[in-house]
């Protein structure tokens, strides 16, 4: 697959601690960098979302996720199960690493996280060189964009970049599971 021609653009707006958009499986996600304190707190301004609320983390790969996740405190079995599902639509709730500051955790001791098979969330991954923070690219309580027409009418003055590509066209947001209990906080 060739490179989108927005790919450096959206990589130096992370680099600068700036907020982007971007399509996963089913609709737009905003994200920034998951190491930058700063960053995540723009992003929630501009969600108007609450800390205490956690956000995921989109990779291009399990390596990507590795130094965020608690991997000791996971059992192979729930490894196997984890990874089979990906890359895929299904974002697991995961012991968090000390290195996840609770800008990542909100009010929990777990981490979301998920392998997105979005072509295009690879290759951003991938050029950045880890994962990005992904929450729907809306004002909370507002519906999420699907289309960047639709993020731009909600967000548009508020991110650096709107990375114009079609999403996955998924029709429900990624499921979101449980790997220790298996409980589904969002069907998929």
């Amino acid at each position: 697959m060739s490179k989108h021609p927005q790919l450096n653009d959206a990589v130096a707006a992370l680099q600068q601690g700036k907020v982007i958009a971007y399509p996963t499986e089913a609709v737009f996600g905003v994200g920034c960098d998951p190491d930058n304190t700063d960053a995540i707190a723009l992003l929630l301004q501009i969600k108007q979302r609450p800390k205490s609320k956690g956000l995921i983390l989109i990779a291009a790969d399990f390596a990507q996720l590795l130094p965020y996740i608690a991997a000791d405190q996971i059992t192979d079995e729930q490894r196997q199960l984890m990874l089979g599902s990906w890359p895929g639509p299904v974002t697991w709730v995961v012991p968090a690493s000390s290195r996840c500051s609770d800008w990542l955790t909100g009010q929990f001791s777990t981490i979301a996280v998920r392998v997105s098979d979005h072509p295009l969330v690879q290759q951003l991954c991938l050029a950045y060189g880890k994962p990005l923070t992904s929450t729907s690219a809306n004002l909370s309580g507002l519906e999420p964009g699907r289309s960047t027409d639709e993020v731009a009418e909600q967000l548009a003055d508020q991110l650096a970049v709107i990375v114009d590509a079609p999403t996955g066209g998924r029709t429900a947001p990624s499921e979101i599971r449980d790997l220790a209990s298996g409980q589904i906080f969002r069907a998929g």
